[in-house]
């Protein structure tokens, strides 16, 4: 969704109100893996203004996971790397939590002096928005009780985001020390610049197998079991604009986790019918490349 308080005002061109996704119910997002330039300046911004702890470090990379979690975050130094400019590739990583440790991490941000974009009420989550040192750019969200989200099919107007009341969250809070190290954390979506939104749902709806929320001319957001999106994806950066070249900051990929082999199966047998060429890596994990060149990994959960 949009990065800013400022709203969209396009009306969305399209619903879909009945579950038509391919893929198999139960599915979570794992890591986003990122290329940065430098560890060494990387890191302090995930360690300090966002409280995520190294759950495992190479000299050239690490891996990043709240207290008790799974990884969220992987980064990979390429010190040759640049910003990838107008092109297809990463918009946002969304990190999701309580609302109690997005307060807490509201502050610790502020704490470490880190610069943030933006800030909404999407009705559905809450959300903070924040460029890595790297520029790779982050959403940190709370969602609301699903039973609470706004109808989009009976309130389409509910779909534009509002001004974040900043002051109600930091107050849930309170005055006292802020934990240096965040919990819960989980990623809840993915926000990706591509070159055509047509081009985009065929590859992620009618492949991949995501289900439609909405449609604008500029975005689309899809997602599995009625999340409000597990993944955006917009031409903001221009129609047709071509995959980042080598050697660029951004995402080197996202992950789906499914909840059975066979489901990867599925996956890699809808793909090759639609031509798309695939590859394994060496955990078995299958590579998915969109049109752009933006990988999926995906993976079963048994």
């Amino acid at each position: 969704m949009s990065d800013a308080t400022t709203t969209q005002t396009t009306t969305p061109e399209m619903w879909a109100p009945t579950d038509s996704q391919l893929l198999p119910h139960g599915i979570e997002l794992g890591p986003s893996h990122l290329t940065v330039r430098s560890l060494e300046r990387a890191l302090p911004w995930y360690t300090d203004a966002l409280g995520l702890t190294v759950a495992e470090q190479t000299p050239t990379s690490a891996q990043l996971a709240s207290i008790g979690g799974e990884v969220v975050v992987g980064l990979t130094e390429d010190p040759e790397a640049t910003a990838p400019g107008k092109t297809a590739g990463l918009y946002h990583v969304a990190l999701n939590m309580s609302r109690l440790e997005l307060s807490r991490m509201i502050r610790r941000i502020v704490q470490a002096k880190a610069a943030i974009q933006g800030a909404s009420d999407h009705g559905t989550h809450e959300a903070i928005y924040l460029p890595d040192p790297d520029g790779n750019g982050f959403e940190l969200a709370a969602d609301r009780p699903r039973a609470d989200w706004p109808d989009w099919n009976e309130h389409p107007g509910s779909i534009q985001p509002q001004a974040l009341d900043l002051e109600a969250l930091f107050a849930v809070s309170g005055d006292g020390a802020i934990p240096p190290h965040a919990e819960g954390v989980t990623t809840g979506h993915l926000h990706l610049h591509v070159g055509d939104i047509e081009q985009g749902l065929a590859h992620y709806r009618d492949i991949v197998g995501f289900d439609v929320k909405f449609q604008m001319p500029t975005a689309a957001f899809v997602s599995a079991d009625g999340y409000h999106h597990h993944l955006g994806f917009n031409v903001w950066n221009g129609v047709g604009v071509p995959g980042a070249p080598d050697h660029s900051t951004g995402l080197r990929y996202w992950s789906v986790v499914v909840p059975a082999a066979e489901d990867v199966d599925a996956l890699a047998a809808r793909l090759a019918a639609a031509g798309t060429e695939t590859t394994r890596d060496d955990a078995g994990a299958l590579l998915v490349p969109d049109p752009w060149g933006t990988t999926l990994r995906v993976t079963a959960r048994d």
